[in-house]
């Protein structure tokens, strides 16, 4: 499904950001779009955020019916 790709997508980049962060006090968001209270940098970390609680539902879906017909 595609909306499970792009959000498995932004939740990658979230966590490459923050990775960026951790290691190197360097968040590429607020760097790209203006700092961290931009109004775009907002909506950037906002749609990671739901991305991340999109990819939380992909723990739980069942994959078997998918794996048979692949």
């Amino acid at each position: 499904m595609i909306v499970d790709k792009i959000a498995l997508v932004l939740a990658i980049i979230g966590g490459l950001n923050w990775g960026l962060v951790g290691i190197f006090k360097f968040d590429l968001v607020a760097f790209l779009f203006g700092g961290s209270g931009s109004a775009l940098s907002r909506v950037i970390y906002t749609l990671v955020g739901l991305a991340a609680l999109w990819c939380i539902s992909l723990l739980f879906r069942n994959t078997d019916a998918a794996d048979e017909r692949a």
